[in-house]
């Protein structure tokens, strides 16, 4: 099945309209975090996020003492990690600037980063190769000399890809954090094969009216290692670390994600 323009953009935003929700679902995860939190003490600051949502990193860097610039193109996230900002120490709330921008077109002018990052599958919304390449172009362009580039994707896992599409797989339910209403949650995955997009269609539906629902879409791009190594050095990057988890382990075929840390490659 191909996925039409609509539904990928659909699918880029849905999982981000109501960022309570969205907090809420991600609140135990703290693994990737921490790993960041790590990258800033290695490598320095400022540092730049590049899709960075609610502040769920960027307020624990501030929180470690690290400036950061927190990017990102939905107002519903920003207004989120805002709302945040107005509960932590004025100390914290200081090192945190808020940048509004499409992480394909974004730029500071004047400013370089020592640490560029674009944590949990951000990525994974670039659906085409130009989108890829002009989001590394906005990478190499806030880069100091020596600076590093960290992000993290999922790892290709072949069996979500052969799902039945039609089937609804279901999973716990779901209180929402705003009504306290508690809804049945499942999910859907399609997987185009020529787009390497698979769309996992999440559907809350409330138990005692199951025509009262919401649908949300999320379209994410896999990257397969060898095609993510080679769209950076094509790029102008090459790759320093590679690890499969937070912890910094190997990349090997049941590892969730691959953790990237990048550099400018050198010339010649």
């Amino acid at each position: 099945m191909t996925h039409s323009k609509d539904a990928l953009r659909y699918g880029s935003e849905a999982h981000y309209l109501d960022a309570r929700l969205y907090d809420h679902a991600y609140a135990r995860r703290k693994h990737d975090v921490r790993f960041y939190v790590e990258m800033a003490r290695e490598h320095g600051a400022p540092v730049l996020e590049l899709g960075a949502g609610s502040g769920r990193v960027a307020l624990a860097l501030a929180r470690d003492g690290h400036d950061v610039v927190a990017v990102d193109r939905m107002d519903s996230m920003l207004d989120r990690l805002r709302e945040r900002l107005e509960k932590v120490p004025s100390a914290v709330r200081a090192r945190v600037e808020i940048a509004r921008g499409d992480l394909r077109k974004f730029r500071l002018r004047g400013r370089r980063f020592p640490l560029v990052i674009s944590p949990f599958n951000v990525f994974m919304h670039l659906y085409s190769r130009s989108d890829v390449e002009a989001a590394l172009e906005t990478c190499r362009a806030h880069l100091t000399p020596r600076g590093r580039l960290v992000f993290d994707v999922l790892n290709p896992d072949l069996r979500a890809f052969v799902r039945d599409p039609q089937r609804a797989y279901t999973s716990r339910p779901i209180v929402d954090p705003t009504t306290g209403r508690t809804w049945a949650y499942s999910e859907q995955f399609q997987f185009d094969p020529c787009t390497q997009v698979q769309m996992v269609t999440s559907v809350l539906r409330d138990p005692d009216d199951p025509s009262d629902l919401r649908v949300l879409p999320l379209a994410h791009r896999q990257f397969f290692p060898a095609e993510l190594e080679a769209l950076l050095h094509y790029n102008g990057f090459e790759i320093e670390e590679r690890w499969g988890d937070f912890s910094r382990g190997p990349l090997a075929a049941e590892a969730e994600s691959q953790v990237v840390v990048a550099r400018a490659r050198r010339r010649r």
